[in-house]
């Protein structure tokens, strides 16, 4: 076919339009932050002039604007769970804390409006943060695109009005308008937000391509195969809000637990008030009965049973360079038995560095002779390979000598005049033509999944460069920590070529690999273990992994080059892509968890024996606020112990 690539303009490097903005919503622009954030500020004014016996006016009036304002969001919930026929336990929490204040223990009351005022708030920015980084991910995917008419005419069009057998023109550095197959033209193409390769892929006719990835310095002709609603990032879209909601059934549960203890609450507070009065007792003596009651079954220190380990661990584990979103995820991190690794940018760096460099024998150059000659004519280039080329000279103070007549070939390489003489740079398979002695040297490099670059001078081949993504330093150290605390060796999961991702895995020591996946391969994987009853931890970094993310019991990002989408999408981040965190934190929240249960059996005790006493015996009041208070004390103190520096966990080479 006559080509319509030669009839355009040259078009230019880069795309002019302006990046989208980012979809993030602010925490203060959420209703429940707002009021968690003033509670908590007049809480904290309150408190100095309460403890130091200031005027009972002023703390009275912060306390109490301390309670109207944390007790808002939840007292209306509960109110409207009222008008629906059901009971919740922040409306509980708001009447113990009101009882509370009745019989004078205002300082306990408006600290129980403080926590779950707070919790409220945390709730609301992960379900918040969770739609953006959703809606985000359609971001990736460019608005327009440029048709092509069958006269050979172009027009710019709405990239989801695109229909099956369209064709499209993608000039260089713009993103792919769909998924489709190139029927013209070649370019390397970035597709990591897809697959996860490190490096851009040669396309050309024949070849598949994906919406939203980048294109490089050609030009392409492609033809439109899927409705932009099927697209693999529209599918991503899908698959992790259909992850998200497959929480739901949990948190279903947890309601019907809160609901049945409501309603217990208020029966046995109604009970403990009204039989007392049947058989004669005075209203004074059932009411302070029914109070003292309220006050020592009150689950404050049930709450704080669970709180203070659980984000202590998350305050430790913040010092160290790793975010957990919330309590809940520092607790299901201790649960997995089962860890899917991706391969770029998690087990390795995620950028290209030269590993090798082989000059001929008769080519007159040594190592650094044949670097020179190669940066020298990759230098003008945008590649990721050239820039590794061009970095890794430099890291070695070479003079680059000046190069002119530049020009690239997509999926051949480079060619450049460097000191009067042609210099070619790029892939063997395409440059070199006959078997030479460095053919070995590039089948060697490759089997072991390193990409070799040949360098030929006026025609003639000087030697070969290796480059390859680098491992890091801390990736064997921490799958044996993590098949030591799973029993299982981790799974490799990744959309990178079979060949290079077995010669990493042999490296790391692991055994199971599955290379030259798509996100949904991935999804496919976690859901498959799921189903065998795993609770699996995904760590990865781009845009592929995020249904993987979400599908899995729990997630962790890179979160130094992640991906805005893997990030949010995460139930927790490595800020620093310090990858021996990972099992530090795995074992941290294990401690947390066997810390909650130490308390709630504590909790539960102390509820238990107070309770007892209340209904069996005559127990003062002051003597249940102690007991009442006391268990708090310890089960709070319990908990703080995991912000200690000893608390965190460290592999045998971390000395950090």
């Amino acid at each position: 076919m006559s080509s319509v690539l030669d009839q355009r303009s040259a078009p230019t490097a880069v795309d002019p339009r302006p990046a989208p903005p980012r979809r993030r919503t602010r925490i203060l622009a959420l209703p429940e932050a707002r009021w968690a954030l003033a509670s908590l500020v007049l809480f904290l004014l309150a408190l100095p002039v309460y403890l130091l016996d200031g005027p009972g006016w002023l703390w009275a009036v912060l306390f109490g604007a301390t309670y109207v304002t944390g007790g808002w969001e939840p007292g209306r919930e509960g109110l409207k769970a009222i008008k629906d026929k059901t009971l919740d336990v922040d409306l509980l929490m708001v009447v113990a804390a009101l009882g509370a204040a009745a019989i004078g223990q205002v300082l306990d009351g408006a600290l129980l409006i403080v926590i779950f005022a707070t919790s409220g708030a945390l709730e609301a920015v992960a379900t918040a943060r969770t739609a953006d980084s959703v809606r985000g991910l359609l971001d990736l995917a460019p608005t327009t695109a440029t048709r092509l008419l069958p006269d050979g005419a172009e027009e710019s069009v709405d990239a989801q009005s695109l229909a099956i057998g369209d064709t499209v023109l993608v000039r260089p550095g713009e993103r792919v308008g769909a998924d489709g197959q190139v029927i013209d033209g070649k370019s390397d193409v970035d597709q990591a937000t897809i697959t996860g390769e490190p490096l851009p892929v040669a396309k050309r006719a024949g070849d598949e391509v994906f919406a939203g990835t980048v294109n490089g310095t050609g030009a392409l002709c492609v033809r439109v195969e899927r409705d932009p609603a099927d697209s693999v990032i529209a599918r991503i879209v899908k698959m992790v809000e259909e992850a998200s909601e497959t929480k739901a059934p949990t948190q279903l549960f947890i309601e019907k637990i809160e609901q049945r203890y409501s309603i217990g609450m208020v029966i046995a507070t109604l009970a403990v008030f009204g039989i007392p009065l049947t058989f004669g007792d005075t209203l004074q003596s059932a009411l302070l009965r029914a109070m003292t009651f309220m006050i020592v079954a009150s689950p404050c220190a049930v709450v704080l049973s669970t709180m203070p380990p659980l984000l202590s661990s998350i305050a430790n584990a913040g010092r160290r360079g790793v975010l957990a979103k919330s309590a809940v995820v520092m607790e299901r991190l201790g649960q997995i038995d089962l860890v899917a690794l991706d391969k770029t940018g998690t087990l390795t760096e995620g950028t290209p560095r030269v590993t090798d460099i082989h000059p001929l024998p008769d080519a007159g150059l040594d190592e650094e002779g044949l670097l020179t000659l190669a940066a020298a004519a990759e230098h003008p280039s945008e590649h990721p390979l050239a820039r590794a080329v061009v970095d890794a000279a430099r890291q070695r103070g070479l003079h680059l000598p000046e190069a002119t007549d530049f020009s690239s070939t997509p999926g051949e390489g480079v060619t450049a005049t460097v000191e009067g003489r042609t210099v070619q740079v790029g892939s063997p398979s395409r440059l070199l033509t006959t078997t030479s002695s460095h053919d070995k040297v590039v089948a060697e490099m490759e089997n072991t999944g390193r990409t070799s670059v040949a360098v030929l001078r006026d025609g003639a081949v000087m030697g070969v460069l290796g480059v390859a993504d680098r491992l890091r330093p801390d990736a064997a150290a921490t799958v044996a920590a993590l098949t030591e605390l799973t029993g299982r060796t981790p799974v490799l999961l990744t959309g990178d070529n079979e060949r290079a991702a077995r010669h990493l895995a042999a490296q790391v020591g692991i055994t199971d690999v599955r290379a030259g996946l798509l996100p949904q391969d991935k999804v496919t994987a976690v859901k498959a273990w799921e189903a065998e009853g795993r609770r699996v931890l995904v760590v990865g970094d781009g845009v592929n992994d995020a249904p993987a993310l979400a599908a899995a019991h729990s997630g962790i990002a890179m979160g130094k080059a992640g991906s805005d989408l893997a990030v949010e999408t995460a139930d927790a981040i490595v800020v620093r892509d310090e990858l021996a965190t990972i099992p530090s934190i795995v074992q941290l929240s294990r401690t947390a968890r066997r810390l909650v249960i130490q308390n709630l059996a504590i909790a539960g005790t102390f509820i238990t024996v107070l309770v007892a006493w209340d209904l069996i015996g005559n127990l003062p009041l002051p003597l249940g606020v102690a007991g009442h208070e006391g268990s708090t004390v310890i089960v709070g103190l319990n908990g703080l112990r995991l912000l200690r520096e000893a608390a965190w966990p460290r592999l045998a080479k971390d000395t950090a």
